[in-house]
């Protein structure tokens, strides 16, 4: 499983570094899933950030306009219409066997992480391209697919065409 500490090393150092789980527990209980704890540690450590001016990642203790609890509501309720549930191969929401939306990326992706259907499976990552009908299915975690994604390596994004001198950061406006 990727760390942390392999994120920072591309990434560069986290300065949110969050250590209050009132809004994770709060955005928990209302959505009755609890985050994988590697997605949690991420955007902990690094708040509401734009990464490579392309990925960005939402923290739930931020103001509404970066707010991930806002960000997973709107989202789930927009994948749910009906001409827009055709284009995931499972239902859009926090409830096993469902897709959590999570991130979107200016390139028109939209990233969901698989919730798992058992409570001792893995959670995975989906992405899913809005600019056709088509989603990727990832058998990795969260942290696995950033630092993936942060190495270049095809995971639907492409990192090198927005970032050739290596992965940068900067906070949400």
């Amino acid at each position: 499983m990727a760390t942390l500490s392999e994120i920072q090393t591309l990434l560069g150092e986290a300065r949110f570094n969050w250590s209050d789980p009132a809004p994770w527990t709060e955005l928990e209980q209302e959505l009755g899933v609890a985050f994988p704890a590697d997605f949690r540690e991420i955007v902990d450590a690094y708040g509401s950030i734009s990464i490579n001016g392309q990925l960005y990642l939402k923290h739930p203790a931020v103001h509404l306009l970066h707010d991930l609890g806002s960000f997973v509501r709107q989202e789930t309720e927009f994948w749910r219409e009906e001409d827009m549930a055709e284009f995931l191969p499972s239902r859009a929401g926090a409830d096993p066997g469902e897709l959590l939306p999570v991130a979107t990326a200016t390139t028109g992706e939209m990233i969901f992480l698989g919730v798992p259907g058992e409570p001792s499976s893995p959670w995975r990552v989906l992405v899913q391209e809005m600019d056709s009908p088509s989603w990727t299915l990832y058998e990795m975690t969260f942290g696995e697919w950033l630092l993936a994604y942060l190495k270049g390596r095809d995971v639907t994004l492409r990192s090198r065409n927005r970032a050739p001198d290596g992965p940068f950061h900067s906070p949400l406006p």
